[in-house]
């Protein structure tokens, strides 16, 4: 029964230290990220799982709102904000992340 009554309640946005998935830290990586018929504003990688990632932007995003991402040598990336504060905004890919575009990212900054 308590089951019931716990499968809708609303889930809040993992703290960093309660992910399941590790996000790897990344050297500075540009980046863009804009609204679904809006212009793209440029922003920094700072860390990425295949599940999602960080990205510093002056632009604010609200949360749920869809967004396209492009990292460097990539083609566009969908995603949903799921915060924006102090000019840092997480994502979470709709897809995950393709292992090539992946490791790339990641290589770099090690």
């Amino acid at each position: 029964m308590a089951y019931m009554n716990s499968q809708y309640r609303a889930v809040q946005s993992a703290l960093i230290d309660q992910r399941e998935v590790y996000r790897h830290p990344v050297q500075i990586q540009p980046a863009a990220i804009r609204e679904h018929g809006k212009t793209a504003k440029a922003g920094k990688l700072i860390d990425v799982s295949i599940y999602g990632c960080r990205v510093a932007c002056d632009a604010q995003f609200d949360e749920g709102v869809r967004v396209w991402l492009r990292f460097e040598g990539s083609s566009p990336v969908s995603a949903t904000a799921m915060w924006c504060k102090d000019g840092h905004i997480g994502c979470r890919f709709d897809e995950t992340l393709d292992h090539g575009l992946f490791r790339s990212l990641t290589l770099i900054s090690e």
